[in-house]
């Protein structure tokens, strides 16, 4: 990529014995795990240096790439007006700032602006600002919001009087950002964090100007698995304690009129039974995999008697359909379902008289129910978009059976026309048998052979589903002649909850495995080559890419890693790491020896090798609380070590910011052109 020689740094090797089950692993780069020492900044530094220099000559084509892609947003947007209580809320870009505005009106929209929070004014002596968890009082009066400046998800939970302008004196530390109002307007009931590991494991009682010293605990999760919050039903009845865990979830609830009452259980937790309620009339609507409803089933019981030998059934278990949420109106039920990998959202009325579906007609796309605050409505209000078709707000009217649509996403620029687009959905087979899903998108000019240069992307974790979406940054690789592409891996519940299981704990590897074979099915199809196939993933879509190229470095010629969850073992034997113990029921405890040793099988940073690797990008944030900088980092200081080729390797942290990158929506658009131009520089100059 340039014709100067520029030296990598190479980090001091200073050996560390990790002892665990008899086995020794020697980590010669721990020492970067404190973020105190004043060389372990000049080590961050000096890659952020290195990597410079090595993209230097992709500087101005960077800038480009930012402006090609800021050119194609709306910088004067606003949000479709919701109603709840009376009032219509929006959120709103003006052009040329970074961050939104948020606003209602009173009754009608034509009503006078209340700028309630302005955040480009109050993110102006910050490098990163976030406000969250944004919590209006039941008179309208009050709000509760959390604000990061750091980058860590540590909000810092304040009140303002939305008539004055005042914001309260108290400000309370170390909080998960949101408030939730009771009856009284008064009282608030909040989540902090454990300081160390930012486990959500409190629940206070706050009350509306007094100091914070004061608030009443009133729930304490003591399981270092499980993680507890705190919100409002729908029906604004009841306060709701949930406690969740990967397998368990477990809820306790208090009238919202009766604040300084007592939590009653709803249905003790029991290991490998989940469930989420919903309030309405004189019963709870229970969402649960009781009974061995792989695929959840909806079942309802009295609000009285809220234990499960009360629940019965209201939608049956299916093996083929995953319930994956529903949402309560005064005349209807809303279920939002998945098959064959697809969205479906359905429509049952209480009386019985109508049980239908929402048509969608593309081949892949991504539906789903958007914020429907209010309860007595004939109107759903859901989201709708593909890899060809911008996103739409779309209001559904339940009596006439007609589609308002309120606004869809505008691509400016004049070059957009979906028409010009094609996505498809094909299938892989991997190792063992069994078909993997591959959603594509390119621009139909594209000629498609072994010399066509895709970016692969896959996650793969937590039963998190990536969806076959709409981009219009993805423009900017599709318009280059590039295809696009997400493998629907095992781990996902893409193809429902069995999907989940067979890509989590002992059958984790199967998440890199379908990955691979999507790789190569693409290959053996004549979609790319392994000389243009190109891969991304963040997080644990970062451990997927590390595993991957350990794997299969050939496939390859360059890939993405942001914010890389890479030294699994590691991280996962340190209980004071912020995650990691909620986090056994995805990974496996390795503590116990059969998690360790096959966590040891693919952890990227324990299975680094002599061997070419490809051309890697490695991005991470020195604040991130979700996956910590020195894992990206020593990854990079081992691959350095170890690879064989002279193929690219740099990694780029973000000084400022943490797992969510930058803060602002144009500075996330600079690091889309950053990581854009990385691939784009590698496939124009080979």
């Amino acid at each position: 990529m340039s014709g100067n020689k520029i030296f990598a740094p190479i980090a001091d090797k200073i050996e560390k014995k990790l002892i665990t089950h008899n086995d020794v692993r020697i980590d010669n780069y721990y020492w970067l795990n404190d973020r105190e020492d004043p060389k372990v900044i000049d080590y961050l530094n000096a890659e952020n240096k290195y990597y410079s220099e090595i993209t230097a000559h992709t500087k101005k084509f960077q800038e480009d790439l930012f402006e090609e892609m800021k050119s194609r947003i709306k910088e004067d947007d606003e949000s479709v007006p919701y109603k709840k209580n009376n009032y219509y809320y929006t959120t709103r870009f003006k052009t040329g700032k970074q961050y939104p505005i948020y606003a209602r009106k009173k009754a009608s929209l034509d009503a006078v602006e209340e700028i309630m929070f302005d955040v480009n004014i109050l993110a102006e002596k910050h490098s990163y600002f976030k406000l969250a968890g944004l919590s209006i009082s039941p008179n309208n009066k009050y709000a509760a919001f959390g604000v990061d400046t750091v980058g860590r998800r540590e909000y810092v939970l304040q009140f303002k009087d939305l008539e004055t302008g005042q914001i309260f004196p108290e400000k309370i530390e170390n909080t998960t950002g949101g408030g939730t109002w009771s009856t009284d307007n008064k009282t608030v009931f909040y989540t902090q964090k454990n300081p160390t590991t930012l486990r959500s494991e409190k629940i206070f009682r706050h009350t509306l100007g007094t100091d914070p010293a004061l608030d009443v605990e009133v729930f304490y999760e003591d399981d270092e698995t499980f993680n507890t919050y705190v919100s409002r039903s729908k029906s604004d009845k009841f306060i709701i304690i949930g406690s969740y865990s990967t397998v368990s979830t477990e809820y306790r609830i208090l009238e919202a009129d009766n604040p300084t009452g007592d939590f009653r259980m709803f249905q003790e937790r029991e290991r490998d039974l989940e469930y989420n309620i919903a309030h309405y009339g004189t019963s709870f609507y229970v969402l649960t995999n009781k009974d061995n409803a792989t695929n959840f089933k909806l079942m309802k019981t009295s609000i009285n008697e809220t234990s499960k030998e009360n629940w019965v059934d209201v939608v049956p278990h299916r093996t083929d359909v995953l319930l994956e949420d529903i949402s309560i109106f005064k005349e209807f039920l809303v279920i939002e379902e998945r098959s064959n990998g697809l969205n479906k959202i359905r429509i049952i009325r209480w009386d019985d008289s109508e049980d239908f579906y929402l048509p969608f007609n593309e081949e892949t796309y991504s539906a789903g129910v958007y914020y429907n605050p209010e309860f007595d409505t004939n109107i759903i209000r859901y989201g709708y978009n593909s890899m060809t078709t911008p996103s739409s707000v779309i209001d559904f009217n339940v009596d006439t059976k007609t589609n308002d649509v309120k606004k869809e996403q505008e691509v400016l620029g004049g070059k957009f026309d979906k028409n010009n687009y094609k996505s498809e959905r094909i299938w892989a087979t991997s190792n063992d048998g069994t078909k993997i899903a591959i959603s594509l998108v390119y621009k139909k000019t594209t000629k498609i052979s072994k010399n066509t240069p895709l970016l692969l992307y896959g996650y793969g974790s937590y039963g998190h589903t990536i969806d076959a979406g709409f981009s219009s940054t993805r423009l900017s690789l599709l318009d280059r002649g590039f295809i696009f592409a997400i493998a629907h891996v095992r781990g996902s519940e893409y193809l429902g909850r069995s999907w989940y299981e067979n890509g989590k704990l002992l059958n984790k590897l199967n998440t890199f495995n379908d990955f691979i074979d999507c790789a190569k099915f693409l290959i053996e199809k004549q979609y790319t080559s392994p000389k243009h196939l190109y891969a991304s993933g963040g997080s644990a879509g970062g451990l997927l890419i590390g595993a991957v190229i350990n794997m299969s470095p050939e496939l390859f010629n360059g890939v993405i890693a942001s914010v890389p969850f890479v030294d699994v073992l590691t991280t996962m034997l340190d209980d004071s790491i912020p995650l990691t113990t909620g986090e056994y029921d995805e990974w496996g405890n390795p503590n116990e020896k059969i998690f360790y040793d096959y966590m040891k099988l693919y952890s990227p940073y324990d299975n680094v090798v002599s061997q070419n690797y490809p051309n890697i990008l490695v991005t991470t944030g020195l604040h991130d609380s979700q996956v910590q900088y020195f894992e990206p980092a020593k990854w990079v200081a081992k691959l350095r070590e170890f690879k064989t080729d002279n193929n690219i390797l740099v990694l780029h942290t973000d000084m400022e910011a943490g797992h969510g990158g930058a803060s602002g929506r144009f500075n996330a658009l600079k690091e889309i052109a950053r990581d854009y131009s990385f691939i784009i520089d590698i496939e124009v100059t080979q």
